[in-house]
C-alpha cells in the first residue's frame, strides 16, 4: 500500500485521476477485511460551513468517479480535533485541504495511531493540506524567511515566517503543494537553502506523488519538483506525470 500525496486543484480533466490509485489499493484492503466496498474516512477541517459543503461535494465527486467506494466523512471546526473514531474500520484514510496548520492541530491526536495504520497497509491520500502534513518535518506555511518574501503573502497559511513543524511522518521529506499555481516551490528551495528543511517536492495542482515500497510514482496533469541540496547549491528537477 502507498501514501498518496496530492498537490490541490478541481479542475482536472478526469476528476478521478489523482484518486484512482488509492481507491483501488483502497478495495484490495476491504476485499481482504471481508467488505465489498472499501469505507474510506474522509477527514475535513472546515474554515465556515458553505466551503465544507462544496469541499465535500467535489470530494464525493471525485471519489466516485475514481472508483466504486463508500466514503465517510467527518468534517469538525477549525480548532477542534478527531478522535480515534474516524480511524474505526476503515479501508483508506483520505485528509482533505483547507488552513494547514489547523489540518496539524487536528490530527495530532491521532497521528501516531495514523502512522500505524498507514504501517500496516492502510492507504494514505492527503490533498493539499493532507499532502503538506503527510511529512516528517512539515512545512505548514509562512511567507517569509528571515523578514524576507520567498513566495506571495496569500500562499501563507495565515502564518509570516515559513513554519516547519512535526508531521505525520509518513515521508521523510518535506512537501509542498500547489507548487506552479501558487509559486510555493521558491518556498521550499528557500526553505532548504535556510536549513530549514533538507530539501523535499513541490507538488502541482492536480497531481499526485505515489510513494510506495521503493517506489515513487506521478499521475495527473503537472509535474512533482524535486528539491535536493547539492554540494554548492540547492538543486532542483522534476518528476513528470
Amino acid at each position: 500500500m502507498s501514501v498518496h500525496l496530492a498537490g490541490g486543484g478541481w479542475d482536472a480533466p478526469d476528476p478521478g485521476l489523482i484518486y484512482r490509485g488509492f481507491v483501488d489499493e483502497a478495495a484490495e484492503r476491504a476485499l481482504r477485511a471481508g467488505r465489498r466496498l472499501p469505507r474510506i474516512s474522509v477527514l475535513l477541517v472546515a474554515e465556515d460551513a458553505d466551503g465544507a459543503v462544496a469541499v465535500t461535494q467535489k470530494l464525493r465527486a471525485a471519489l466516485a468517479a475514481a472508483g466504486r467506494a463508500e466514503p465517510v466523512f467527518h468534517t469538525i471546526d477549525e480548532g477542534q480535533k478527531f478522535t480515534s473514531v474516524v480511524l474505526s474500520e476503515i479501508d483508506g484514510v483520505l485528509v482533505a485541504g483547507g488552513l494547514t496548520p489547523a489540518y496539524l492541530e487536528a490530527v495530532s491526536p491521532i497521528a501516531g495511531e495514523i502512522r500505524l495504520l498507514v504501517s500496516d497497509g492502510l492507504p494514505y491520500l492527503g490533498f493539499s493540506a493532507g499532502a503538506a502534513i503527510a511529512a516528517d518535518r512539515a512545512v505548514i506555511g509562512g511567507w517569509r524567511i528571515g523578514g524576507i518574501p520567498v513566495v506571495h503573502e496569500n500562499a501563507g497559511e495565515d502564518l509570516d515566517e515559513v513554519t516547519v513543524a512535526e508531521g505525520l511522518a509518513l515521508v521523510d521529506l518535506a512537501i509542498d503543494v500547489h507548487a506552479a499555481q501558487w509559486g510555493t516551490l521558491g518556498r521550499l528551495i528557500a526553505a532548504t537553502e535556510a536549513g530549514l528543511v533538507e530539501g523535499g517536492v513541490a507538488i502541482d495542482e492536480n497531481t499526485v506523488l505515489i510513494v510506495g515500497e521503493g517506489v515513487l510514482r506521478v499521475e495527473g496533469t503537472g509535474s512533482v519538483w524535486r528539491i535536493t541540496e547539492g554540494d554548492d547549491a540547492v538543486q532542483v528537477s522534476t518528476l513528470g506525470a
